[in-house]
């Protein structure tokens, strides 16, 4: 399966906040640098990950975003179906015209127990247990956090950094 363009920002913005040391704002465009993905694109994805109840927001000159309580215990099968905007996985229906078979088509009903399946999957990872210290710290040392190199490497640690 294939996820749209959308939620793969959005599930990079959400890791790049999951990793970062508790109580750390950071700020669209940081989160930007680090997944390196266009501000606009971002932005769309922190207002609606903010809409979802995953991240606190504060605002003015030293706001930016964190995960919270509950963006820690989403999970990437959860989110993408939030996400995921395509309501026809086969394309059954489209502004070009409907399939002539869509009456009796078996397919679309296979793709939607696929999709699900997928997502079901998915369901058992916790996206904050994805991010680990040896992936982060380089993408946190080009957004002004400074890495401390700790001795587990393996995604089920902690990622280890301090703020600059």
């Amino acid at each position: 399966m294939k996820i749209n363009a959308f939620a793969d920002v959005s599930l990079r913005a959400i890791m790049v906040l999951a990793a970062a040391p508790e109580g750390t704002l950071l700020t669209t465009q940081a989160v930007a640098n680090a997944v390196g993905t266009p501000y606009n694109h971002v932005s769309k994805a922190m207002v609606r990950l903010r809409e979802l109840g995953l991240i606190d927001v504060e605002r003015g000159r030293l706001g930016g975003s964190r995960l919270n309580a509950a963006g820690r215990k989403a999970t990437v099968g959860q989110l993408l179906r939030h996400l995921d905007s395509r309501q026809d996985p086969a394309e059954c229906q489209s502004p070009n015209g409907d399939c002539p078979l869509l009456t009796e088509c078996g397919l679309r009903h296979a793709m939607k127990r696929a999709r699900e399946a997928f997502y079901k999957e998915l369901d058992t990872v916790v996206i904050a247990s994805l991010p680990h210290a040896r992936q982060m710290n380089p993408v946190f040392a080009t957004i002004g956090l400074r890495p401390q190199f700790g001795t587990d490497p393996s995604p089920a640690s902690q990622p280890a950094v301090t703020t600059a």
